[in-house]
């Protein structure tokens, strides 16, 4: 909605309030202002002058030398090229020291010989949208009505001394439609009075009932019409003012009696319709439903077929209009127009949507009847515009109003107390403020004993319904920024993530940087694929679709790692043969035949790597992915969640897995140790099947990890003292753990053992039968001092000790 400042201000007082001020107090007060535009682009020292005489050029067919008088009581010479200028006219003169759009300065200069004392001016070198201008004045200079003062500024004249509010309006806020919408708004914030138009009708003799007739046999559709009858209009251009308001609001004039019912469709929201009243047959209108094969050619000379569902204006046969959306051709006020019919209606706005959306045609009128207009302004608007088509046409409007269906529009009533407003708002409001919030509103009132508002809303005001409604307005009048702050409590804050939340937000970061890729697959799969990778299923069976689209989306995932496999596949079979993939999503399970109960839904991890993961280059071979990559996922996982010191992997053999690369991951909980995934190898015979290169992957239970997961950093101060590294290999039977010779080390040596790590396994004849040799590194600190070759010494024969005593460990030599 575009709203000229001046235009405005008729209605309501802007003195002291600048056009960019008014701007930010309605943005401040809910409405927003996308910008301020000034109509002027830049013109200083354009005024009209009197074209006196014209005469050709001596040395130019092209050109005329005109004498202009711009009322300083000396005539100007001026050369001018427009065709169109001619003796007699008032047209716009840019003097000497004039400045045009684009800072192109007037000078004094000669034309072929013939000196120029300014320029005579077209609307486009005036920065006017020749788009918006009557046909007549796109083409040559632009010639002012007889009526214009000569020497008057040629701003005030065409109105470019004003500035344009780009409202957004939000859907709710249909009742800023219009510039007596706007007027009310501004009144609530500023508490000023609005002045509303006159539209008093001064009635001829004639009865407009023995020349109207009305019946609308779809009520539903059209709760109220109205028409008025004006006779003996003469059509010819609008007044400057009037044009001037219409181009200010993006609309181009056509003819005064059009022009009106544009002008007040902007000053009241209400559309309204002209009909050529001779072009209908005895001044009858009949509104109904379009009929099966109907066609209407509108205003845009476009055939429209017309379907069953749209609502039409007929004459009692023929469909003349489009309800709400477009008038017909057949009825068009045309030059030679001398009666007018002239219509006021509401149309169901989803019934005038469906039928704009479906033909194309989106009009102003078809936007304001989509939001609902106001019903108490049919009748209003009707006698505003019939005073000023009148006024402005010569014509003269017949006694009286003829209507149908009418239905006496009803105020909402809404209920809401004092306490609740200040309850919701947080603020300590009195009976006072409330009331006078609710005056500046235009709201009628009653308040009780109980403290409770009893008021009555404008139909003006359709959204507001219910008292939560009421409470916004008084925040926004009363102002947001002086709603006091209020700290946010609760076991959990609005807008906050919860911890599974945020731990599935910080993996996906953390998994996209180590060089993973995304994968959201389908929950439907098929039978055949819940059968695979049973190991964390627990005997599940796959939740059946009652109406699938196809066998293969026939049940729900019981595991990701069918759809990661699926999705190798599909990448192999497109020459991407390497492919690094992860999934968070919800697998379902449940252990009924037939569902009584909602099945189990679980959050899992996944992740799959198949073919290299560094690719042959000049300077080196291609690496493809191994079991310690896919391991290397599950340790980034227990290092960002804190779980690192509550996992260890322990051999295992699932279905589907290698039988000698596959390890159980498993949790320290508080119950004991629990398996909460898996990570390995896919079998070789599924890799030849599916026709993949060595292919790892994990998959992981995430709800444990949520209950268990600890996002709390511990800092520690960088060492200041020296460590002490120990290097020793011990020879053990073959089926023992490396892990567990870890964990017992670290135990014995306790806080001064910094850290731990296996730097070699070796198996060979030499050392015989059944028998491995596991080479560990272990570093001592000791945060406060540095440590003495005798207490690591003796500190780490009591590590070797405990190995052979708890595993039969012996020094390798």
């Amino acid at each position: 909605m575009k709203v000229s400042y001046q235009w405005l201000n008729e209605y309501i007082d802007l003195s002291g309030l600048s056009a960019e001020e008014l701007a930010e107090r309605m943005t401040r007060g809910g409405i927003e202002i996308d910008g301020v535009e000034s109509r002027n682009k830049g013109v200083t020292g354009v005024v009209v002058g009197h074209v006196v005489s014209k005469e050709k050029h001596p040395d130019a067919d092209k050109l005329n030398v005109c004498k202009v008088d711009v009322g300083t009581g000396e005539e100007l010479q001026i050369v001018c090229g427009a065709k169109n200028v001619d003796a007699g006219q008032l047209v716009p003169v840019a003097v000497i020291g004039a400045v045009l759009p684009g800072d192109f300065k007037i000078k004094r200069a000669k034309l072929r010989g013939v000196e120029s004392q300014g320029m005579i001016c077209s609307a486009k070198e005036l920065g006017l949208n020749d788009k918006l201008l009557p046909k007549e004045q796109q083409e040559g200079i632009l010639v002012l009505p007889e009526s214009t003062r000569i020497g008057a500024s040629i701003a005030s004249v065409l109105g470019i001394d004003d500035e344009v509010l780009e409202l957004d309006l939000t859907p709710n806020r249909s009742d800023c439609l219009s510039m007596l919408g706007v007027a009310y708004e501004v009144g609530a914030l500023t508490g000023r009075e609005v002045k509303l138009p006159d539209n008093a009708v001064h009635d001829a003799a004639a009865k407009t009932e023995g020349l109207v007739s009305v019946a609308v046999e779809a009520e539903e559709q059209c709760p109220h019409y109205t028409a008025r009858y004006i006779q003996g209009v003469t059509i010819g251009s609008s007044p400057s003012w009037l044009q001037n308001r219409l181009m200010a609001a993006g609309i181009r004039p056509i003819n005064n009696v059009v022009d009106v019912t544009n002008f007040v469709m902007l000053e009241y929201g209400q559309p309204l319709h002209a009909f050529d009243a001779d072009k209908v047959p005895g001044g009858r209108i009949v509104v109904r439903m379009a009929r099966e094969g109907e066609t209407l050619v509108t205003l845009d000379d476009q055939e429209r077929r017309l379907e069953p569902h749209m609502l039409v204006i007929t004459d009692g046969n023929e469909p003349i209009a489009l309800a709400g959306v477009m008038g017909g051709a057949s009825t068009e006020v045309t030059a030679g127009t001398t009666n007018i019919l002239l219509e006021s209606a509401r149309f169901d706005g989803g019934i005038v949507r469906k039928t704009s959306r479906q033909l194309g045609l989106r009009s102003e009128s078809s936007i304001r009847f989509e939001k609902e207009v106001d019903p108490a302004s049919v009748i209003p608007a009707l006698d505003r515009a019939a005073s000023l088509i009148a006024q402005l046409a010569s014509g003269l409007v017949t006694d009286g109003i003829v209507q149908a269906a009418a239905k006496a529009p009803e105020k909402a009533v809404v209920e809401v107390t004092l306490a609740r407003i200040n309850g919701y708002l947080g603020t300590e409001l009195s009976s006072l403020e409330v009331r006078s919030i609710l005056g500046r509103l235009r709201f009628d009132y009653d308040f009780g004993a109980d403290d409770a508002f009893r008021i009555q809303v404008p139909t003006r005001r359709g959204d507001i319904t219910r008292a939560v409604d009421i409470i916004e307005e008084v925040a926004r009048l009363h102002g947001y920024d002086n709603i006091p702050t209020t700290p946010i409590h609760g076991d959990v804050i609005p807008g906050s993530l919860t911890k599974p939340q945020a731990i599935r937000r910080e993996l996906r970061k953390r998994l996209a940087d180590s060089g993973l890729n995304e994968v959201t697959s389908y929950s439907f799969t098929s039978p055949a694929r819940t059968e695979m990778f049973p190991a964390l299923s627990e005997g599940a069976r796959p939740v059946r679709l009652s109406m699938p689209m196809s066998e293969e989306r026939s049940v729900l995932r019981t595991s990701l790692l069918a759809q990661l496999v699926e999705t190798a596949v599909y990448n192999r079979n497109r020459k991407n043969e390497s492919a690094a993939l992860f999934e968070i999503g919800s697998v379902f399970h449940t252990d009924e035949e037939t569902l009584t109960r909602l099945p189990r839904e679980k959050h899992r991890f996944a992740a799959l790597l198949t073919g290299n993961r560094v690719q042959s280059s000049w300077n080196g071979k291609a690496e493809a992915y191994d079991f310690y990559d896919a391991k290397g996922i599950v340790e980034t996982i227990a290092s960002v969640l804190g779980i690192a010191g509550k996992l260890t992997y322990a051999p295992a053999q699932p279905e589907h897995f290698h039988p000698g690369r596959t390890a159980a991951i498993v949790l320290d909980t508080e119950s004991g140790p629990s398996i909460i995934g898996y990570v390995g190898q896919l079998h070789p015979a599924g890799q030849l099947e599916w026709e993949l290169a060595d292919t790892y992957v994990v998959e992981l239970e995430l709800e444990p990890v949520y209950e268990y997961a600890d996002f709390d950093i511990v800092y520690r101060t960088l060492p200041r003292y020296p460590a002490m590294e120990r290097d020793i290999a011990v020879v053990v039977n073959a089926d023992v753990a490396a892990g567990d010779l870890t964990a017992a080390a670290t135990r014995t040596a306790g806080a001064l053992l910094e850290s731990i790590s296996v730097f070699d396994v070796f198996t060979g004849e030499r050392l015989g039968a059944g028998k491995k040799s596991v080479a560990l590194s272990l570093v001592y600190r000791h945060a406060e001092r540095t440590l003495t070759d005798e207490e690591v010494t003796a500190l780490h024969a009591e590590v070797v000790g405990h190995l052979a005593q708890s595993f039969g460990a012996e020094l390798r030599k």
